[in-house]
């Protein structure tokens, strides 16, 4: 039993360590830094263009059941929730929750 979980646990052991490693530099290297440095800007962008890149893959590219829903539902569900977001004074929840009510609406009214 345990000799067929040895690979397992060691996937998981070194997936760990191979990220928490870099998780625990950042906190190191992030007290180091002031709040107003162009090392934290440049942080906060890249940061920034990743979550991004990953939410404009995930509605142009989508896998699952999101993928047989049209581009125009899921454009128009994304760009609703931004236009919410930004209406409601840059509020997160208030832009995600559009969102996600444009889309499900929008699908539920599609033949």
């Amino acid at each position: 039993m345990i000799a067929e979980l040895k690979p397992y646990l060691f996937i998981a052991l070194a997936g760990w360590i191979a990220t928490d490693i870099w998780r625990w530099l950042g906190v190191l290297a992030g007290n180091r830094l002031r709040e107003d440095s162009e090392a934290l800007y440049w942080v906060r962008a890249v940061a920034t263009a990743l979550v991004m890149a990953v939410t404009a893959k995930l509605i142009v590219f989508p896998t699952g059941t999101l993928a047989a829903s049209p581009l125009w539902i899921r454009l128009t569900a994304a760009g609703g929730g931004f236009a919410a977001f930004l209406l409601a004074g840059q509020r997160i929840p208030v832009g995600v929750v559009t969102a996600i009510l444009l889309l499900a609406g929008l699908l539920v009214l599609m033949p």
